[in-house]
């Protein structure tokens, strides 16, 4: 009455799988870590093992990690002596069973040479279990049981520890979703009062640069009636100065705007190439040059003020980044894609390229790489107007190899 068979003809104790699964599910699933160390203990507690770990594999390390361990004494030894990490480099007969999703079984662990010295020498352990734990339908690492007595388990053990995997890879399951949610949630909550306190602290700022930027100017009228040439040049470096802050209130009252779908367009026809070449000349240098590589003209329906702005933040970017010495290239074509034709301008830069971990928020706000200067609104705001446009921005990387974003308008007929 209390045995149920699989198909390969193991019986399984039915009575210790249903109080095991009911406890399973009873499992808070807001936390990983204290999810699989709860599903760790309930299974050490029903197989009467010494140890019992839910094992993770940590692509970044190439590792597999104990996130639950049994609160065990062999379960703590294991954590004292680093075994409750297990580099897939090093082998060994878990790092096997997660490779191949092939079950593991011994009674012998000393006799057989796949089984690292840590468990047998540094824990004692003389039987083991080992199966994948599949976790969201991906094979994510895996559960593992051991004793230190001799042929302490049996294939029913085997099927136990089968059907617990499951049920802890659904746990697992629910709590990666339950803390995905309750990060983005908080993440949202951030940006929201982030995003409010910025666009109030851009208007005050505005409000108080209007007069200050007056009297720079007066300043600078003053010096240069009376001839005061010192007091003259120190008045045109503060009037540079407050340009870049003005430009810099006016970026992130953009991004306010963006947010809130109040980005205006004063759409006209616009010749792209000599834009492209206007802009090129003002942010060029003789230190670092741009090199503009264009047709005659390329027409496209849109607000000339918006374009440059996206095109001006593409090439302070590009500058910024790129290697001493080597220019940035703006080239401008036409092309035919899935969604038609399209004028598409690509800014080309020679420098380290875009780090790999920073490329999936590289368009957020504030997204800034190492050494970055600014508020990493640049990237943000020429998406933004790019898609306001009806328009993409992409970006091609490869660390090394510099940068290439590409700025994609639908083509529109000259006047």
């Amino acid at each position: 009455m209390g045995q149920m068979r699989e198909a390969d003809g193991v019986s399984i104790d039915h009575n210790r799988l249903l109080s095991t699964l009911e406890q399973l599910l009873e499992i808070d699933s807001t936390d990983l870590k204290r999810a699989l160390e709860r599903a760790s203990d309930l299974i050490v507690d029903a197989m009467g093992s010494d140890k019992v770990d839910a094992m993770l594999y940590d692509p970044s390390k190439d590792t597999l990690v104990a996130v639950g361990t049994s609160d065990t004494p062999m379960g703590m030894r294991e954590r004292e002596i680093g075994m409750d990490r297990l580099p897939v480099a090093n082998g060994g007969r878990l790092v096997g069973v997660y490779q191949t999703g092939e079950p593991y079984i011994t009674g012998r662990a000393d006799e057989d040479a796949g089984v690292l010295p840590g468990f047998t020498q540094g824990l004692g352990v003389r039987s083991i279990l080992c199966v994948v734990l599949d976790v969201g339908g991906e094979r994510r690492g895996v559960l593992h049981t051991a004793s230190a007595g001799v042929d302490a388990f049996t294939l029913e053990d085997l099927s136990f520890l089968e059907a617990a995997a499951r049920w802890v890879g659904m746990v697992a399951h629910r709590a990666e979703l339950a803390e995905r949610l309750a990060n983005d949630a908080a993440q949202a909550a951030r940006r929201a009062t982030a995003d409010e306190l910025v666009t109030v602290l851009a208007h005050d700022l505005g409000n108080h640069l209007t007069p200050l930027k007056a009297r720079v100017d007066l300043m600078r009228r003053t010096a240069k009636r009376e001839g005061a040439p010192r007091s003259l040049e120190h008045a045109e470096e503060a009037s540079v100065a407050l340009s870049r802050l003005n430009a810099l209130v006016a970026d992130l009252l953009d991004v306010g705007r963006l947010d809130r779908g109040l980005f205006g367009l004063d759409m006209q026809a616009v010749e792209l190439c000599s834009l492209a070449r206007r802009t090129a000349d003002v942010l060029g240098t003789r230190e670092a040059g741009i090199t503009v590589q264009s047709p005659e003209e390329v027409f496209v329906q849109a607000d000339p003020r918006r374009l440059r702005q996206a095109l001006e933040n593409l090439l302070g970017n590009a500058l910024k980044h790129s290697s001493m010495g080597m220019p940035v290239t703006v080239h401008v074509a036409e092309e035919v894609g899935d969604t038609g034709a399209m004028a598409v301008i690509t800014v080309r830069d020679e420098g380290p390229g875009i780090a790999p971990e920073l490329m999936p928020r590289l368009f957020e706000r504030f997204a800034m790489g190492p050494g970055s200067e600014g508020l990493g609104l640049g990237l943000y705001l020429a998406r933004g107007i790019a898609e306001a446009h009806g328009g993409t921005l992409t970006v091609e990387s490869k660390p090394g190899r510099g940068a290439a974003f590409h700025l994609s308008l639908p083509l529109g007929a000259g006047t």
